[in-house]
Formats: structure tokens, sequence, C-alpha cells
């Protein structure tokens, strides 16, 4: 059986790719371990089929940082992020972003990999 997240790649694999895919992932993934999820490969013409469909990503801003190799650890850079965001920007609710920079498609070798993290801010002033 391929797994359902395969679908959207079979779909798109024809069409010039625009960007490094990404995902956005609802804050609750998080903390209650459940929550709306929307994984895209930005392509020029995109098709609709099944369960995948266009979709226009709203502007937002981001505080971003890039995490360096394998998911193992990802979780340290994203508590990095967070503890920046805290201190220079007031978070807003809104999906965490990732985009996949570098990752298995583009190389087997984990270390090479990069990931993308940002996280919705709202920001009270400059500094």
């Amino acid at each position: 059986m391929t797994p359902r997240w395969l679908s959207w790649t079979k779909a798109v694999a024809a069409c010039e790719a625009s960007g490094p895919p990404g995902g956005r992932y609802a804050n609750e993934l998080f903390t209650a371990g459940y929550g709306d999820v929307l994984v895209y490969c930005p392509v020029a013409g995109p098709p609709v089929r099944g369960r995948v469909a266009p979709v226009v990503l709203p502007p937002v801003e981001l505080a971003t940082t890039v995490h360096h190799g394998s998911h193992d650890d990802i979780d340290v850079t994203y508590g990095r992020l967070g503890a920046w965001v805290v201190e220079h920007a007031l978070a807003v609710d809104g999906p965490i972003h990732e985009t996949y920079l570098v990752g298995p498609r583009d190389d087997p070798e984990p270390g090479a990999w990069r990931t993308e993290i940002g996280w919705p801010i709202f920001r009270l002033a400059p500094r």
C-alpha cells in the first residue's frame, strides 16, 4: 500500500517545481498530538487529482532558522527558535512552516539535509 503522503508527490511528478517542498503544521500537533497538516510542492500549473488541489499560501511574517542534518534532533532547533521569538517578538497563533531546502529527494545523506523552520510572529517595535 502506498502511504497517503506519497500521493501528492505522484500527482505533481510531471510538473516543473517552482521552489522546494514544504509543510504547514498546526500548533496542536506539537501541544496535543493532533491537528491540521498541509504538505505542498510549489509547481507551475498545479493539477487537481483526488485529494491534491492547488493552494495559495497567504503572506505571513516569520522568524526563521535553518536546521542542519536529519530530523532526529530538530526539536533542539525548534527550541532555540522559540526562545528567540519569546525574547524578540510576539508569537501569533498560526501554523509552523517548514521548507525542505535539501532533503532525501536531493541527497540520501542526512548530514546534507537543510530544513528552514518558520515561526509566525508580529513585531511589537523595531529594535
